[in-house]
């Protein structure tokens, strides 16, 4: 066998996350924040970034996971490589010397109430679809690509005409309502988007009232073309719509010691990723994501450390013998 054949054989194909990653920083305020002035803070630093996250949570599974994402040539970045490399593949970050990797700084008032919030990430601009076509043999190999919207609109087509062109499947993940904007009116060839009740709202210029409202969003991203959708509404649950044209609604597993919400987003969409590329049921993977986000929710980091394959078999597990806690 030849170099070329060998190597070629031994390719994995592996799961390409398309977006930020980025250091959160938390600011808990002591007393009532006064302006103008300097206010008596407790702190804590974390790596953060939708794409980061989901990479993170899906190396911890035991997939092969490729990050691509623009940074800095600063500390930060270092702090998210030492943190990120166990789990993902950065060797193909592209690094920017004139810009700074994405931060994300929150000001949160005695009752833990967000008061300000601050984000540096111009950076992610650069993530344009020629950042990309440089990266075009291992985007060939993907068996899953998964996007966030810190990417520019443009990326985005980029990614819906590619993957469509190479039948690889394709996961949209928004950020927020305000960077709805840079999702494409035409989603056909997207095999998922995971969007939340607030998103949903801005992008079909609508309001989520009551349960019908709820299932004519969630009919609204189907007819745009998105194989498959999930409509999250927090404690309430999520409505998800499928390829067969079939509708179902899941509640949200009571948690009853939430530590902290964030990140549990981000770990829906992971295991909904995992058992999907499982080929599980679709029971199983709505199911798959609102057990790894109740975990998440219990546990004081973005991506809980405990996580591995035979220990979300067990929360599955737990699950389905109604034995989850």
């Amino acid at each position: 066998m030849t170099k070329e054949l060998a190597d070629m054989v031994n390719e994995k194909n592996p799961i390409i996350c398309v977006g930020g990653a980025n250091i959160d920083r938390k600011f808990y305020a002591q007393f009532d924040i006064t302006n103008e002035t300097s206010n008596p803070v407790k702190s804590s630093t974390s790596v953060g970034g939708v794409a980061r996250n989901i990479a993170e949570n899906l190396g911890r599974l035991g997939e092969e996971v490729i990050l691509l994402t623009a940074r800095g040539n600063d500390a930060e970045w270092h702090t998210i490589y030492d943190s990120s490399s166990p789990f993902m593949n950065l060797e193909h970050v592209t690094p920017f010397e004139d810009y700074s990797t994405g931060t994300y700084t929150a000001v949160l008032d005695r009752s833990g109430h967000l008061s300000v919030a601050l984000a540096d990430m111009d950076i992610y601009d650069k993530i344009t679809p020629e950042l990309l076509r440089s990266n075009i043999d291992i985007l060939k190999r993907a068996k899953c690509i998964v996007a966030d919207l810190n990417c520019p609109s443009e990326t985005i087509d980029f990614l819906c005409s590619f993957t469509s062109q190479h039948q690889i499947p394709f996961v949209i993940i928004p950020v927020s309502s305000p960077k709805m904007n840079r999702l494409t009116k035409s989603l056909h060839g997207v095999s998922w988007l995971i969007v939340n009740k607030d998103e949903t709202e801005t992008f079909m210029n609508m309001k989520i009232l009551d349960d019908q409202d709820w299932e004519n969003a969630v009919k609204n991203w189907l007819e745009l073309g998105v194989k498959n959708v999930i409509v999250t509404n927090g404690s309430k649950g999520v409505m998800a719509g499928f390829e067969s044209g079939e509708l179902s609604y899941f509640p949200a597993i009571e948690t009853p010691k939430v530590v902290d919400v964030t990140g549990a987003g981000d770990s829906f969409c992971s295991g909904v990723i995992y058992s999907w590329l499982q080929k599980k049921e679709m029971d199983y993977i709505i199911k798959s994501g609102l057990v790894n986000a109740h975990k998440t929710i219990m546990s004081k980091y973005t991506v809980r450390q405990e996580l591995s394959k035979k220990q979300f078999i067990s929360d599955m597990e737990e699950l389905y013998n109604e034995t989850i806690y």
